[in-house]
């Protein structure tokens, strides 16, 4: 099953690729994604937020809650600040972080993490959590449809094209490493997408799934898109076969060579995305518009993705919704 688009290619007048960059920062394609995850793509800020929302908002439960440093822990809460995602309140006795608009906006985002969570993973605490709609006062799945017609967005379904703001982005190069920490070895008792956040909690490989959905398959393609040292790259690729997200297929045999396919598992994550990108076209937003446009082909209109309670079908906010254990 492929997606309706081709994969993306070079301006004729910008070269973007592997080597194009500098010391200090690098130049991709313009992406309102690879805005977010520059933001807060982060494994650590991405547990952070995820606390918070959970109403966990003073340090020292923070440090249990997500399993950092206090030195690592520090530098998210201070960089979390930085972006407008997270208020530092210092009129108690110990400072306390409150969300903000802007981070309370990823709250869909939120929820389809859980909701692949759920889909692909087990946890029998976490199973037992039911998400009320204040709305209808019923218990709920977050379900993603197409404000225009209702139907479910589904990946098969998106067609991709330039939008305004297509172009280049001069991204800054970071030296945070991918975790070697993985779930099992931590003790969140609250995380709802603690699985999600191991395997996305770093922007290569968020790049690579966010790059497939777009069709491209192939280690050239995918280097000639990222900035990335090819070991790098073919580690996370190896994570995502390993992972069950890309399934291996080869395409030429002498020498042999493989493409990269999506599993189901993988296309599952396309409503994570699409609010990760609908975030990052509203908050990291150059003013020369969105970088992409997505078209939903059964109605062919302008994809504008609502997540939605299953029970009354109204758009979910997280002031209308409480958990119950």
């Amino acid at each position: 099953m492929e997606v309706a688009s081709k994969p993306l290619s070079n301006s004729s007048n910008v070269v973007v690729g592997a080597n194009s960059g500098s010391a200090n920062g690098f130049t991709t394609r313009a992406s309102s994604i690879n805005r977010a995850l520059d933001q807060i793509g982060d494994k650590w800020c991405l547990l952070i937020l995820q606390e918070v929302f959970w109403g966990v908002n003073t340090f020292t439960p923070m440090l249990q809650g997500t399993g950092a440093s206090k030195g690592v822990l520090s530098d998210r809460l201070l960089w979390l600040q930085n972006i407008d995602c997270l208020r530092k309140d210092c009129s108690a006795r110990h400072p306390v972080y409150h969300l903000t608009k802007k981070s309370i906006e990823l709250y869909q985002n939120g929820l389809m993490a859980m909701v692949w969570e759920r889909t692909y993973f087990s946890s029998p605490e976490l199973d037992k959590v039911e998400l009320v709609h204040n709305g209808c006062g019923k218990a709920f799945w977050p379900v993603m449809q197409c404000s225009s017609c209702d139907d479910a967005v589904r990946s098969k379904d998106i067609q991709f094209s330039p939008g305004l703001g297509a172009g280049v982005d001069q991204r800054v190069t970071k030296t945070r490493r991918r975790s070697s920490t993985t779930s099992d070895n931590q003790n969140h008792s609250k995380t709802l997408y603690n699985n999600l956040i191991n395997l996305l909690g770093d922007r290569w490989t968020a790049n690579l799934v966010a790059l497939a959905f777009h069709g491209l398959k192939r280690f050239d393609e995918f280097h000639q898109e990222l900035p990335v040292a090819t070991n790098i790259l073919a580690d996370r690729l190896k994570l995502l076969i390993n992972e069950g997200i890309f399934s291996q297929q080869p395409y030429q045999h002498s020498p042999l060579r493989y493409e990269y396919h999506l599993t189901d598992k993988g296309r599952d994550l396309f409503p994570y995305f699409v609010t990760l990108l609908s975030w990052g076209n509203k908050h990291c937003s150059t003013g020369a518009g969105d970088p992409m446009a997505l078209t939903h082909n059964p109605c062919g209109n302008p994809l504008k993705a609502q997540v939605r309670c299953n029970q009354c079908f109204d758009v979910l906010v997280a002031t209308e919704v409480h958990f119950k254990l």
